[in-house]
């Protein structure tokens, strides 16, 4: 597997995309940057995870957009939401939405390199 600059090995197979717009409540923001530090953890520890980025709107600073790479949907929907793990990463994240974010899997169609 290819490494990354300082970083583990990073996956070369294909991949899915999970995306999810996280509605946090207003003036929560800190607390939840905060919580999600610790979250990211918990979620990079799982079987089929790759990676993730949290990008923070620009133009609505209580929305998060949250992307993380999985081997699989079945890594993520089975493996991630059904461990014990998943216990933590919801107590630690899901008070913070209002409403409860939608969470969609995409497969890659076109990618053009830089």
């Amino acid at each position: 597997m290819p490494r990354r600059a300082g970083g583990p090995p990073r996956y070369a197979g294909p991949v899915i995309l999970e995306h999810a717009l996280l509605p946090v409540i207003p003036g929560l923001e800190a607390e939840f940057e905060t919580a999600f530090d610790e979250a990211r953890h918990v979620i990079a520890s799982m079987p089929g995870f790759v990676d993730l980025t949290l990008s923070r709107g620009v133009e609505s600073p209580s929305s998060y957009l949250l992307l993380v790479h999985w081997t699989s949907v079945e890594a993520h929907e089975q493996g991630f939401r059904g461990s014990p793990e998943y216990e933590r990463w919801r107590a630690l994240l899901h008070r913070f939405y209002e409403p409860f974010p939608v969470v969609e899997h995409f497969e890659t169609v076109v990618s053009v390199p830089a």
